[in-house]
C-alpha cells in the first residue's frame, strides 16, 4: 500500500517535486479571523474537515487538507497556519447593561474525568463579552470566557470553544457581561438519555481488526450473507461506479508554453498504458509536421524550416496528435497556456494512470453493494439505512457499519435483545459508497475526498492535477444543492466540495437515492463520516445572503431528533467513554457551517426519512498539555479500532431508535 505525504500541520510545506508530479498535501491546522473569513473558505472550495473550532478570540480554527500553493490561495482569505495559543477575548465596550440568557449549561463525565459546556446568548449580540464561573462539590470553582457564534452575519450566541475540564462535577454558573448583565443556572448531565445494557452475557464485539479497502468490504459483506442466508440478502445497487481507473497520460515538453499533454482515449487499464508517443527531428530543412500511428507508438516528426531547426509549437503538434487519423491519443496545450513555445525532440515517453494499486485490485467499474438485514425484509418493519464512506480518505468509516453488521448477526442466536431488533427493524447497510475514490485513497493518494470521475476541462486535467479531479458525492445531491443557489459547494472541478456538473451526476449519489426510492419503508439513515465528533441532522444547507436555511424541522421533530440522538450518545458513551458534544449536536447549519447537496436534507426533505450524520472521531483530551486533540481521518488502527467500537454501538442504538417508531409516533 503506497501513502502520499498527508501528515499534521507542519512549519512549512513541502515543495512540488516536478512539472508533471501533483503537489503534496498536508492535513494542517489553519486560522481565520472570524466566521466571516470561515465562509470565505468554505466558499472557495476549500477542502475542510468537520473539525472547526472557535477561539476566545473570535478567531476560528479549522483543519483542512491542503498543497503549499492551496494554502497560498487561502492567504488572502484570512487563513494562516495556526500557531501558538489564541489571545483573550476582548473586552465589552458597551455600555448598557445586557440580559442574558442560559440556553444550555451541562457537565458531562468521560474517561478523562467531568468536563463543563455552556451555551448562552446576550442582547447585546457578538458584541458581548461573557464569563462563566461555575461552582461544585467541595467548593470547587471555575472561570471560563465564552465565545460568540456569528454564522452568515446572524449571531448565534455564545458558547466555549471546547467543553472544559472541572475536575469535579459543575452544579451551578453564573454568566456575567461585562456591561452588566447577569444569569445563573443549574448544571445538567449530558447526553442524559436512556442507558444502554452493557451487561449482557455472551453478548459478542470486536469483529474489526484492520483497515480494508473496497474489495475486502464487499468480500466480508458477501461472507456475513453466506454464513446467515436467513438473516440476511445482497442488493446489488444499479448504478455502476466509474471504476478505479483512469487515461494514461504523459507531460512532454517544457512547460507551460513548449509542452503538450497527452492523453489516451482508451483507460490505462484498457491500453492507455502500452502507449508511447516520441517526438523527432527529421534531421532536414523545410519539412513539415507530420504524426505517424505506428501500432503503440505515436511518432511526430517535427516541421523544419530552411536552416533545419524545429520550428512545431505546442498548440500545433497537439493538433496534429489530436486529428491524426487513427490516433489513440489526444494532446493538447499545457493548461491555459496557448502553447506559442516551440517544442524540442522527446525521447519515446511511456503513457500512465498513475494508478498505484496491485494487478488484483479491479479497474472495472465497480457493483456497490448494501448487505439487508433482519428476519422480515419484506417492507413490513421500520427500515433503516447506514451508509459509510461518501468520502474516500474516511477509513475509520465503513469499519463502523461492518463491525454493528457483526454484531447484530452474530449476537441473534444468543441475545434476546438482538432477536427482538432484527424482528422488529430492516436494515441496510452500504460500508463504501464510494469505492473508486476509497482505493485511490488506499494506494495512490490517501487525501483523497472526491470520487474518481473527472469532469475538468483539459485546461485542468494535465497528470500533475490529477489529486484534485472528482467529485464530492456529499454534494451532489438534488435538495438545498449549489444548483439550487445553496451555499457550501462549488462550481470548481478541481475544488475539494466540486458538486458535479450537476444534481445526481454521479452514480455514488443516485445509488442512495434509489434505496430510498426503491424501500420506501426506509424511515432512518445514518450517513458515517468522519472526523471530529459530531452528530448532525437536517437542515443541513442555506443560502448565504441572509442565511436562508432549508426548512426546520417542526418543534415535535426537533424534539424527536435531539431526545433520539441524546440516547443514541449514551450508547457511544457506553463503549470507552467518548461524549459527543453537545455544541457539536444538532442540526448542520447550527453547529458546523452549510453543506450545499448533502444526502441527508435529501432523504429528509423528498422522502421523509429521518437523516442523521456521524462524524467519528471525537477530539482526545491529552492530560498532559490540557488540551482536545484531533484524530485525523487515518488515525493509528489503535484508535481507528476504538472508534469503529464505539460508533457501532451508536449504530445499533440509533436502529433500536428506530424499531421504536410506530410507539413513539
Amino acid at each position: 500500500m503506497v501513502l502520499t505525504t498527508f501528515v499534521a500541520a507542519e512549519p512549512s510545506l513541502p515543495a512540488v517535486a516536478g512539472p508533471a508530479d501533483p503537489e503534496p498535501a498536508s492535513l494542517v491546522t489553519l486560522t481565520v479571523p472570524d466566521r466571516a473569513a470561515l465562509e470565505r473558505l468554505v466558499g472557495s472550495g476549500a477542502d475542510l474537515t468537520g473539525r472547526v473550532r472557535p477561539q476566545p478570540d473570535g478567531s476560528i480554527r479549522v483543519d483542512a487538507v491542503v498543497t503549499p500553493s492551496g494554502l497560498a490561495e487561502l492567504r488572502p482569505l484570512g487563513a494562516t497556519l495556526a500557531t501558538g495559543t489564541p489571545a483573550p477575548a476582548p473586552e465589552d465596550r458597551g455600555g448598557t447593561k445586557d440580559r442574558i440568557v442560559v440556553e444550555r449549561a451541562v457537565w458531562f463525565q468521560s474517561r478523562d474525568g467531568y468536563f463543563l459546556s455552556v451555551e448562552a446568548s446576550s442582547s447585546a449580540g457578538a458584541d458581548a463579552a461573557l464569563t462563566v464561573t461555575w461552582k461544585g462539590k467541595g467548593g470547587a470553582t471555575g472561570q471560563v470566557e465564552m465565545v460568540p457564534y456569528v454564522d452568515a452575519g446572524a449571531y448565534l450566541g455564545h458558547q466555549f470553544s471546547v467543553p472544559v475540564p472541572a475536575g469535579v462535577r459543575p452544579d451551578r454558573v453564573t454568566i456575567t457581561s461585562a456591561a452588566g448583565g447577569v444569569a445563573e443556572a443549574r448544571v445538567g448531565e449530558w447526553p442524559d438519555g436512556e442507558r444502554p445494557d452493557r451487561d449482557r452475557p455472551g453478548y459478542q464485539k470486536d469483529f474489526i481488526t484492520q483497515y480494508m479497502p473496497p474489495a475486502q468490504l464487499n468480500a466480508r459483506v458477501k461472507d456475513l450473507h453466506r454464513r446467515f442466508p436467513a438473516l440476511t440478502e445482497i442488493i446489488e445497487l444499479p448504478h455502476l461506479t466509474n471504476g478505479y481507473r483512469r487515461h494514461a497520460q504523459a507531460l512532454i515538453g517544457t512547460p507551460p508554453g513548449a509542452a503538450v499533454v497527452v492523453t489516451s482515449r482508451a483507460y490505462g487499464s484498457e491500453g492507455g498504458n502500452d502507449l508511447a508517443v516520441e517526438l523527432s527531428d527529421p534531421g532536414a530543412a523545410d519539412r513539415t509536421l507530420a504524426v505517424v500511428v505506428d501500432g503503440k507508438q505515436v511518432r511526430v516528426s517535427l516541421a523544419t524550416d530552411g536552416s533545419g531547426a524545429p520550428v512545431s509549437t505546442a498548440a500545433e503538434v497537439a493538433a496534429a496528435i489530436t486529428g491524426a487519423p487513427g490516433s489513440p491519443v489526444t494532446a493538447a496545450t499545457y493548461r491555459t497556456d496557448p502553447g506559442a513555445g516551440v517544442l524540442a525532440p522527446a525521447p519515446l515517453t511511456q503513457l500512465s494512470d498513475f494508478l498505484g494499486a496491485p494487478a488484483d485490485v479491479s479497474r472495472e467499474p465497480w457493483r456497490v453493494l448494501a448487505l439487508r438485514i433482519g428476519t422480515h425484509r419484506d417492507g413490513s418493519r421500520t427500515g433503516v439505512l447506514a451508509y459509510a464512506q461518501e468520502h474516500a480518505r474516511e477509513w475509520v468509516t465503513p469499519l463502523v457499519t461492518i463491525e454493528a453488521a457483526e454484531r447484530l448477526l452474530r449476537n441473534y442466536p444468543r441475545d434476546p435483545a438482538t432477536r427482538k431488533l432484527l424482528r422488529r427493524a430492516d436494515i441496510f447497510i452500504v460500508p463504501t459508497v464510494n469505492p473508486d475514490g476509497a482505493n485511490y485513497s488506499f494506494y495512490d493518494f490517501n487525501a483523497q475526498r472526491k470520487n474518481m470521475t473527472n469532469h475538468c476541462p483539459a485546461a485542468q486535467s494535465d497528470p500533475a492535477l490529477r489529486n484534485t479531479w472528482g467529485v464530492d458525492v456529499n454534494r451532489n445531491y438534488a435538495v438545498g444543492s449549489l444548483f439550487d443557489g445553496y451555499f457550501g459547494a462549488s462550481a470548481n472541478c478541481q475544488s475539494g466540495t466540486y458538486a458535479g456538473p450537476g444534481e445526481h451526476s454521479e452514480p455514488e449519489s443516485r445509488n442512495v437515492i434509489w434505496l430510498a426510492e426503491t424501500y420506501p419503508n426506509i424511515r432512518f439513515a445514518l450517513n458515517v463520516h468522519s472526523y471530529g465528533g459530531y452528530f448532525m441532522w437536517p437542515p443541513g444547507a442555506y443560502r448565504l445572503d441572509g442565511r436562508v436555511t432549508l426548512p426546520r424541522p417542526s418543534r415535535q421533530q426537533e424534539a424527536y431528533f435531539l431526545r433520539s440522538a441524546r440516547t443514541i450518545l449514551e450508547a457511544i458513551a457506553a463503549e470507552r467513554g467518548t461524549v459527543t458534544w453537545p455544541q457539536q449536536t444538532g442540526p448542520v447549519t447550527d453547529v458546523l457551517y452549510s453543506a450545499a447537496g448533502n444526502s441527508a436534507d435529501e432523504l429528509w426533505y423528498d422522502h421523509g426519512v429521518y437523516g442523521w450524520d456521524f462524524e467519528v472521531g471525537s477530539d482526545l483530551w491529552n492530560p498532559r498539555t490540557g488540551a482536545w486533540e484531533g484524530v485525523g481521518f487515518q488515525p493509528p488502527f489503535a484508535e481507528g479500532h476504538a472508534e469503529a467500537m464505539e460508533f457501532a454501538a451508536g449504530l445499533i442504538s440509533l436502529i433500536g431508535v428506530a424499531a421504536d417508531y410506530r410507539e413513539d409516533r
